[in-house]
């Protein structure tokens, strides 16, 4: 009897460098890939929609088809969706830079507790304990940062980027000094980083690199002058090297009045180890995301706190969080008078840049997973992820510049094309690099395991990195074979995007989908 897996059963044997590589499913039926609900019952119920719209005629259904499903079968189709994909709970997920970490389930526990679910517009007076977690967020990335205040506003660590820079230019425009039009950034940054400086108005001066991969201090001073707002930099930047000359490079940029900025992107080499405001840094966003385990990128809202100094705290948007009318004793002193916790606007607030506090439920598992480990599991995470990034560089067959590193390094592909290096990684049941950046290491392979790999993790990335590195070229370029998508056209999904489903029409031939 055939079911609803390949002719085969479902095509997913082994053939992994070492067998213990993750294999994508490859539910399919007649040729076709797992069926839409749509096309899995063609028992159609209708839901009639006759009812007075606010919205225009064009944008209304008269009639609502829903296929009817039975419960084991949707459960099963979405499971099926599960095992046709690659996440961090199918295994290790080094894209070097973006930290893409386990998010452990006991944070979305805290934020699923029914005293999480808090209205945004309730008084201040009647969500004490919210505005107290709050604070208390405020106040943990304030001492992991070294920051003196810090805003947990912004929704995303690109949205925290550019008000950091929207606070740099309110404080050089406060203290008369809105001729400031050039923010300098080395050529290894963040992509986001010159389109922040761009959006908030700036001309981008272009830093290069020395020798060692690190800010090339005489280039520094030529680029330095009164026109300076600020140097944004990534500490230890994305070849995974700290500056060694962080408090001379703070010197010289603030002795032409310009601001540092921290991108936070690499935090979590830091963690409980060194802290940005210590370095001389006057300004940095929190990526929640990659440093503690929110979830990152399109898993929904974001959030991206930003730290500062005391002279730029005035600046901050509106409203932060603040504890008031406490005595200062322990609150577990029946004497002590309880702190009361009340929303401020600071004096030359920028505004408001997200809708109320920020993401709550964002913010909240950050808090979690921050009180969960505490600073001897924080410090202890950094460890793990600078120890992780070493031992796997010094497995990989391929060239390595550089280093020693902290929580990434950058491989070179050499004669292969990074791109089809990372497609046949897939083939061994890992997920591959970041690839082709930074344009500093031809063929960058950018790698980053994160402190939640296992040395058994490390190897299976390692064999599948050095099994990639002896095929030929022929093997590349077909693959990947064993997914359950196969290389695409990208030039035409470029230029040609397919970003909607629509029912099959009577001109396609069987199983197309028009879209």
């Amino acid at each position: 009897m055939s079911d609803d897996r390949s002719e085969n059963g479902n095509d997913n044997g082994g053939g992994h460098a070492n067998g213990n590589g993750y294999d994508q499913a490859r539910w399919t039926r007649n040729g076709q890939y797992e069926p839409l609900l749509s096309e899995k019952n063609q028992t159609r119920v209708e839901i009639g929609t006759d009812v007075d719209s606010p919205l225009p005629d064009e944008l209304t259904r008269d009639d609502l088809e829903l296929p009817e499903l039975s419960e084991p079968e949707l459960a099963r189709h979405y499971t099926r969706l599960s095992q046709m994909i690659y996440g961090i709970d199918s295994g290790p997920y080094p894209l070097g830079s973006c930290t893409m970490k386990y998010n452990p389930k006991f944070t979305e526990d805290v934020a699923a507790l029914p005293s999480a679910a808090v209205h945004p517009d309730r008084d201040p007076e009647s969500v004490q304990g919210t505005l107290e977690v709050l604070a208390r967020l405020q106040d943990y990335l304030g001492r992991i940062g070294g920051m003196d205040a810090v805003t947990l506003q912004p929704p995303a660590g690109a949205a925290g980027e550019f008000v950091g820079i929207r606070v740099a230019a309110a404080y050089h425009e406060h203290n008369g000094e809105g001729h400031r039009h050039e923010v300098i950034i080395p050529e290894s940054a963040h992509g986001t980083n010159f389109a922040t400086a761009a959006l908030g108005g700036y001309d981008v001066v272009s830093l290069p690199s020395d020798d060692a991969g690190r800010v090339d201090l005489e280039a520094l001073e030529a680029a330095l002058s009164e026109d300076t707002a600020a140097l944004m930099l990534t500490n230890p930047n994305t070849l995974g090297l700290f500056e060694r000359d962080i408090t001379e490079i703070a010197e010289m940029v603030h002795d032409v009045g310009g601001l540092l900025y921290y991108d936070g992107a690499n935090l979590n080499a830091l963690l409980g180890r060194a802290r940005p405001g210590d370095m001389g840094f006057d300004v940095m966003h929190y990526n929640v995301h990659k440093t503690f385990a929110t979830p990152h990128g399109g898993g929904g809202p974001g959030a991206g706190p930003v730290g500062v100094v005391e002279d730029l705290a005035p600046f901050l948007p509106a409203p932060r969080v603040r504890a008031v009318d406490g005595d200062g004793r322990d609150e577990g002193d029946s004497n002590a008078t309880p702190s009361k916790y009340e929303l401020f606007d600071p004096e030359h607030t920028i505004g408001q840049v997200h809708g109320y506090q920020g993401n709550w439920l964002v913010l909240v598992k950050a808090f979690a997973y921050i009180a969960r480990l505490g600073d001897e599991g924080l410090t202890d995470a950094s460890a793990k992820a600078v120890l992780n990034a070493n031992y796997l560089a010094s497995q990989v067959d391929y060239e390595v510049p550089y280093g020693p590193f902290h929580h990434e390094f950058v491989a070179s592909a050499g004669e292969q094309d990074a791109a089809d290096v990372a497609k046949r990684m897939l083939d061994y049941g890992v997920h591959p690099p970041t690839t082709k950046w930074p344009e500093i290491v031809s063929g960058a392979l950018m790698t980053e395991p994160t402190e939640i790999e296992s040395k058994s993790t490390l190897d299976t990335l390692a064999n599948a990195f050095n099994a990639v590195a002896g095929e030929d070229s022929e093997t590349l370029e077909a693959a990947p074979e064993r997914t359950t998508a196969r290389r695409i056209d990208q030039t035409s999904a470029a230029r040609n995007p397919r970003l909607s489903w629509h029912a099959l029409t009577g001109g396609e031939e069987d199983g197309e989908r028009e879209t």
